[in-house]
């Protein structure tokens, strides 16, 4: 798969940026204080020629004839419908290592430093994963080595940047970076964080920064990445400069993710509401949210879809999150000769951030039977008020 563009997205300043190869800045400099056959039909007639009578004197030859016979206009075809189908995979909250107060023990770093591959974190999802056309994923948190941290806030979140190469293991394409944990340990852990996805060519995006990431068949997917948290409904406006550069860009699918809600609430409130549609009015395919931590409803807006809050999924910043249930939400898109089809293929996949139930081994899990069913039904119950509704397999109710 070939990856044309990355971004990054979050709350705080982040110093002035020009993003390069990866990244598509919306201006030339960044403002400091903002933060995925036809059948064959005959279209002609084959003609048969008539036979005439020589002129006086002129003797019609053999090899006359059949060269008018091989003259006769040959059966056409029409030609074939080019059909290509994009696959996302949308999951929630990352975060690759550790708050500055959690202990060692049974700690995302602990989990790290005795695992035997780098594919652990993200191995029971792999193949899902793997065979879809791209996933993306909200990194929650910082990959540096930083000790500078922002002490007025609660949580600080990071990691070492090598464990960027976790997403490229797991078949994560993209991440959407503009959260409040972005800025934790300041611009220089923002800048680490940003080099460190570079490194592994994963595509990201936070407020002015868009990206682009190319599937193999040549489908462009652009990403806006913004923090409502921090912007509230001025966020409207980076989303619609956003969307405006990636129309510019030719992106033939526009996502837009976004960091907002309440935490622990499984209902959106009314920002999101609001946004969450405007968003599409202004040219998302899909709306990609987070922040709550906990699962919220999907609604169905002028054909398009608007995930809520996907809840945490590969969490290091949570040894034992009370509620466990998560989801992966994926979508195919299909274009015909180059044209975007209004169609509505989604499905969701319920799964757990652990692979165990007395804690949490950040090994996002399917789950399967009773829990499966368990989690789709709350998916369901907040889905409700949307007119939204899927199916015990995940897929969506016609």
């Amino acid at each position: 798969m070939l990856s044309v563009g990355l971004a990054a997205c979050g709350d705080g300043s982040g110093g002035d940026e020009t993003v390069l190869l990866t990244g598509i800045p919306i201006d030339d400099r960044q403002s400091t204080q903002q933060e995925e056959s036809g059948s064959t039909v005959p279209g002609g007639i084959t003609a048969i020629p008539i036979t005439t009578e020589a002129p006086a004197g002129e003797q019609k030859t053999e090899a006359d004839s059949r060269e008018q016979e091989s003259a006769a206009p040959e059966e056409t075809q029409a030609p074939q419908e080019n059909i290509l189908t994009v696959t996302i995979s949308a999951a929630g909250d990352c975060s690759l290592g550790n708050h500055q107060d959690q202990e060692y023990a049974y700690s995302f770093r602990q989990a790290y430093d005795q695992a035997e591959d780098e594919g652990y974190f993200f191995q029971n999802v792999k193949d899902i994963f793997g065979s879809d056309d791209m996933t993306i994923v909200n990194f929650e948190g910082v990959l540096t080595y930083s000790e500078e941290r922002d002490e007025s806030r609660t949580y600080n979140i990071k990691g070492d940047p090598e464990y960027a190469r976790l997403l490229t293991a797991g078949s994560v394409e993209a991440v959407s970076f503009a959260n409040n944990h972005r800025q934790d340990y300041g611009a220089q852990g923002s800048d680490d964080t940003v080099a460190a996805l570079e490194a592994e060519g994963i595509v990201y995006a936070y407020d002015r920064n868009v990206g682009v990431y190319e599937t193999e068949q040549g489908i462009r997917i652009g990403i806006v990445s913004v923090n409502e948290v921090a912007w509230g409904l001025g966020c409207e406006q980076l989303v619609e400069e956003g969307i405006n550069k990636l129309q510019e860009e030719e992106a033939d699918l526009i996502l837009v993710c976004c960091h907002w809600g309440i935490e622990r609430e499984n209902y959106p409130d009314e920002n999101q509401l609001y946004l969450g549609r405007k968003f599409i009015d202004l040219g998302a395919d899909l709306v990609i949210g987070h922040h709550p931590h906990v699962l919220q409803g999907v609604e169905e807006y002028n054909g398009k879809f608007i995930i809520y809050s996907l809840a945490n999924f590969c969490f290091g910043a949570n040894r034992n999150p009370a509620d466990k249930d998560t989801m992966i939400f994926q979508q195919t898109f299909t274009f015909v000769d180059g044209v975007k089809q209004e169609d509505q293929q989604v499905r969701v996949i319920p799964c757990s951030v652990s692979s165990v139930q007395e804690r949490n081994n950040f090994q996002p899990t399917p789950a399967e039977g009773e829990e499966a069913a368990r989690i789709i039904e709350r998916i369901n119950t907040y889905s409700e008020s949307f007119g939204v509704e899927f199916a015990e397999d995940g897929a969506l109710v016609p």
